[in-house]
């Protein structure tokens, strides 16, 4: 049976919250301080911890840290109390809280909030971890669809030969990698990989960028640069973004092309390139594409071996060997099935790219070992924001416990005050307008005792 610990050291609300719990199915485990939770946590299966921060034994914080580095570390702890200030919050988020909820509770918010941690903690303990993948690295490329095992077979004859390449496709689907892919499986591998962005810089500076230059070339230039051409030796460049060259360095890379030789900006001695030239683009290059700014003469020959990486899209069933490869390392290590639908489905405008990051800021903000669907961005949960946790309606049977359970706890604070409402409601730890709010709300009469 699932059991829910609650750390609480005012009896009235802690009684409330028990009996909050058992709403829902689960067996409450009471604690009045740290002592008596650690004393529970080293007896009894905890599945889920509702803690208070502000304890008469101590910082509940302190209980949480202890919980994340221990052998509980996977159990899930929300942090309630009536200090919302902002440091405290941001603190226990840091620490592993899976949520911070603040007093004067709104009961519906918090069984709601326990049963998400209990379905996380159900989660993390029924998915097992994704087995490495035993295959050679590939400098971060995976999938096994057949658009991908086209793009090893291509990966593999360019890797076997010298000639240029040029890859294209969309923003995000991992050119570059493709390009590491083709220089680490080739003959080339033991010299330099080189990249250069060549959108990143304007025409006057790319020249020197890819060239060097001599001294006194220009205004600053006080020393003899190497280019990236020279940086690479016998290795691989990569021009990316091949499809923004400037027009005369069009021409110039074109001679590199065509017999292999170039002089720095600012010199006259004609230099050899030893290096491989490999290109990426996701803007049109090929001769007559509506929009291209390529040469015909220097597409040609930069594209001996075409190799199109597939958008994310068109190799849905690469995602789960995606996700697995983007959780190594993470504090999250594997994603519900409802979540992975999700994943599968999108169109994933960024492709292989967006997919990364969404995995990694859905488990950084999960909370826990699980990425579930509320982890996800808006994009992936439906077409409308999912509304603030104070919004959601329970059913009506929820709703009526909610009430009875609310009722019953201030009775019974009210009882063991004698009356005195101030006192009563700093057992419940609430204020005292909202105790006057909440006894009229459920017709509580000024002299009703349990």
């Amino acid at each position: 049976m699932t059991s829910v610990l609650v750390v609480e050291d005012e009896p009235g609300l802690r009684e409330g919250l028990v009996a909050a719990v058992e709403t829902l199915g689960f067996r409450a485990l009471a604690a009045v301080g740290l002592g008596e939770a650690r004393r529970v946590l080293g007896s009894e299966r905890v599945d889920c911890v509702l803690l208070d921060i502000r304890l008469r034994d101590g910082d509940g914080l302190d209980l949480l840290r202890e919980i994340r580095a221990g052998a509980h570390r996977e159990v899930p702890v929300i942090v309630a109390t009536a200090y919302g200030d902002s440091e405290r919050t941001i603190g226990a988020m840091r620490d592993g809280a899976f949520d911070y909820l603040t007093k004067p509770f709104d009961f519906a918010v918090l069984l709601a909030t326990v049963e998400r941690a209990v379905k996380q903690r159900a989660l993390a303990q029924s998915i097992v971890s994704p087995a490495p993948d035993p295959r050679p690295a590939t400098g971060g490329l995976v999938g096994t669809s057949t658009a991908m095992l086209h793009i090893w077979k291509l990966i593999g004859r360019a890797a076997a030969s010298d000639a240029p390449v040029l890859i294209t496709g969309e923003t995000g689907t991992g050119k570059e990698l493709v390009a590491r892919a083709i220089h680490d499986y080739s003959s080339r591998r033991a010299a330099p990989f080189v990249a250069v962005n060549l959108a990143a810089l304007p025409g006057t500076l790319l020249e020197s960028e890819l060239f060097g230059h001599e001294k006194g070339a220009y205004t600053g230039a006080s020393a003899r640069r190497s280019g990236r051409l020279e940086t690479a030796g016998a290795g691989t460049l990569l021009l990316d973004e091949i499809g923004d060259l400037d027009g005369s360095l069009q021409t110039k890379l074109l001679r590199v092309l065509s017999d292999g030789t170039y002089e720095r900006v600012g010199g006259n001695e004609s230099l050899a390139s030893r290096a491989r030239i490999v290109s990426a683009t996701h803007k049109p290059v090929r001769p007559g594409e509506a929009g291209c700014v390529l040469r015909d003469d220097l597409y040609y020959r930069l594209a001996v071996i075409e190799i199109e990486v597939p958008p994310l899209r068109a190799r849905r069933s690469d995602v789960p060997l995606l996700v697995a490869h983007a959780l190594r390392g993470s504090p999250a290590r594997a994603v519900s099935e409802e979540a992975m639908a999700r994943l599968a489905a999108y169109h994933w405008p960024g492709n292989v790219r967006e997919l990364i990051h969404v995995i990694h800021r859905a488990a950084a903000l999960a909370g826990g070992e699980v990425i579930d669907v509320p982890n996800l961005p808006e994009a992936l949960r439906g077409d409308r924001p999912a509304p603030e946790p104070a919004a959601v309606a329970p059913d009506g049977t929820l709703r009526e416990a909610v009430a009875a359970l609310e009722r019953s706890m201030i009775v019974k604070a009210l009882a063991r005050a004698g009356g005195n409402r101030s006192e009563a409601a700093r057992q419940l730890g609430i204020g005292r307008p909202q105790l006057y709010a909440k006894m009229e709300e459920h017709g509580i009469g000024k002299g009703e005792t349990e």
